[in-house]
């Protein structure tokens, strides 16, 4: 299934885009999609058992603001330096493990609003990322089995980064990750079983229209079932909870001099095989 949250910011309803691209209101069925209704095997097969039926109401999508596909987020896990052609653009070595940071989940937007350069900027990067949804509550992970199991879905996530706050002013990553706006995320929620190999998914992503980054969760150096494992070893993992697994070769910070970071007016655009299309225009803040 594709879930998605549609409206006024903070006032989303839920909804379900339908094979035949009809968008279908859900708020009779479930007040929102978040940890608690993924978490909830009975509510997802109303959903389902609505859909098939196909009595779900019609929502007029013209002019209806898509919202992030998921409510009430916990934390946003994100995997740094993770694909191998990324790790060769910026001269780093592959970790020999996964590289932990955090964004906070009031970064999250939807996935056409509005993105905010900083004010001070002077290199604000793009990233597109397949972010993985948790669906059961999940700790000390044992096996690659055990943590796809708990995995509610798939989603596009915009992990937009600021290099000099990151890495020039001292400390730990999260000064040039959680900037107003960071993380748009969407369209859709797409269900784990729509995702036959999470490993073989293309990610693109345009800066005015020029094709930036061009790449593939094969070129992951640790795999979604590992992150989601390995993860659970630190920390608990909640239902609603959301791991952006990082990006592939094409960011600005790995391109020659001058590096072609993002200003206001530019426009990106980013998409994941088969879970839909980000589109942002960047203001400033």
């Amino acid at each position: 299934m594709k879930l998605l949250r549609v409206g006024t910011a903070g006032a989303e309803r839920p909804a379900l885009l339908g094979a035949d691209g009809t968008l279908r209101d859900l708020s009779g069925i479930v007040a929102d999609i978040d940890g608690e209704v993924l978490a909830d095997a009975a509510a997802l097969g109303r959903i389902r058992a609505a859909a098939d039926a196909g009595d779900l109401p019609v929502l007029a999508a013209e002019g209806l603001r898509v919202g992030p596909p998921v409510g009430r987020i916990g934390k946003v896990v994100c995997i740094g330096l993770n694909y191998h052609d990324h790790a060769r653009e910026t001269g780093a070595e592959p970790p020999a493990e996964p590289v932990i940071f955090f964004k906070a989940a009031d970064t999250v937007v939807g996935p056409e609003d509005t993105v905010l350069v900083p004010r001070g900027s002077v290199k604000t990067d793009w990233e597109v990322e397949l972010a993985v949804v948790i669906g059961r509550t999940a700790r000390y992970l044992e096996s690659h089995e055990e943590a796809l199991a708990h995995v509610a879905g798939y989603a596009v996530a915009h992990d937009v980064s600021e290099r000099e706050f990151q890495i020039e002013r001292g400390g730990t990553w999260d000064k040039g990750k959680n900037c107003e706006t960071f993380n748009p995320l969407g369209p859709w929620l797409v269900t784990a079983d729509e995702v036959a190999d999470p490993q073989a998914l293309s990610l693109k992503l345009w800066v005015n229209g020029e094709l930036k980054q061009d790449g593939t969760t094969a070129e992951q150096i640790f795999p979604v079932a590992e992150v989601v494992r390995y993860v659970s070893q630190f920390m608990t993992l909640y239902p609603g909870d959301v791991i952006n697994t990082g990006t592939p070769a094409g960011v600005a910070m790995g391109q020659p001099e001058p590096k072609p970071y993002l200003r206001a007016g530019d426009v990106v655009e980013l998409e994941i095989e088969g879970l839909g299309r980000q589109r942002q225009e960047l203001k400033g803040a």
